[in-house]
């Protein structure tokens, strides 16, 4: 079943607010997804760029880690650790650190990189994710979050969302792909790096190949309606901005409102109900097969 949510804010006085805002929505969303869960923050983009890595073991060595990725990147490496995740920071070609580190630690799940987007995932209860990384304490500019119930599959790691695979560029996903398999070797041909067996990733990966090859956010989009077979809904963040789109049969849930403040997305409603000033928004369901997206001022 699942359970998605997203909040892109238009007014910056709220941005201390967003995390709190989102862990609000998760908790709504909660027995729609109990097995695990996830979530992404973009804040204002930094000039370094940051990657975001989880601890498959719980033991992996951070220091040792970043040791090799500096020597790799020919910049230096510095290493926050968060419960079992850890965000290394550098000045150095973030896509090279995230190859690198697949490429040498199996321990270890590239989670995201990019300038803007943190990413954190668990397994277990979405409030106690939520409360593990911080979530309510977080500030930012806007976020996606995404609650999981297993129904194929066991309770692993590898299928929490969201799912990354290039620059600030992530997503959830409610639905499922039946042509995942196939196109994830034609975007492995084309470069992309995959870490897990979800279709989910697949589409990530997708829009991050289209954008990488100098799509817009919504022209990516667009292609992807034509090239991804199933049934979703998706919400998208990138590092400018948010996106939401169905399939052209748009059988999963997906409610949309829009204030003067924020925009917001979720499977269900009574997510949106927690945030301020919802008695004054715009609400609808979004139509199939489109686009609907939204980005901060540059």
């Amino acid at each position: 079943m699942c359970g998605i949510v997203g909040l892109f804010l238009k007014n910056s006085a709220l941005q201390p607010e967003l995390g709190a805002l989102t862990a609000r929505m998760v908790h709504e969303m909660v027995d729609r997804g109990p097995d695990s869960a996830g979530f992404a923050i973009y804040d204002v983009p930094e000039t370094r760029s940051k990657i975001t890595c989880l601890s498959l073991t719980g033991e992996t060595d951070w220091q040792a880690l970043s040791v090799d990725v500096e020597r790799v990147v020919g910049e230096a490496v510095e290493v926050i650790e968060v419960e079992d995740h850890a965000i290394l920071h550098s000045a150095g070609d973030g896509a090279v650190a995230r190859n690198r580190i697949i490429e040498i630690a199996p321990d270890v799940s590239v989670l995201s990189v990019g300038h803007a987007i943190e990413l954190f995932k668990g397994i277990g209860d979405p409030d106690a994710i939520t409360e593990r990384f911080g979530l309510a304490r977080r500030s930012g500019r806007h976020a996606i979050a995404h609650t999981r119930m297993a129904t194929e599959s066991a309770v692993v790691i590898a299928g929490s969302h969201p799912f990354s695979t290039g620059a600030d560029t992530c997503l959830v996903h409610n639905g499922s792909l039946s042509n995942h398999n196939r196109l994830r070797e034609r975007l492995r041909r084309s470069g992309e790096t995959f870490q897990t067996e979800n279709d989910s990733e697949v589409a990530a990966g997708y829009l991050a190949w289209r954008m990488r090859e100098g799509d817009t956010l919504e022209v990516a989009i667009e292609r992807a309606l034509s090239d991804l077979d199933g049934f979703y809904t998706l919400a998208i963040g990138t590092r400018d901005g948010f996106a939401v789109v169905r399939d052209p049969i748009a059988c999963k849930p997906a409610v949309i409102a829009e204030t003067d403040d924020w925009v917001a997305m979720s499977s269900e409603f009574r997510a949106i109900a927690q945030l301020p000033g919802v008695a004054h928004a715009q609400i609808w369901e979004p139509k199939p097969a489109t686009v609907y997206a939204w980005s901060h001022a540059a």
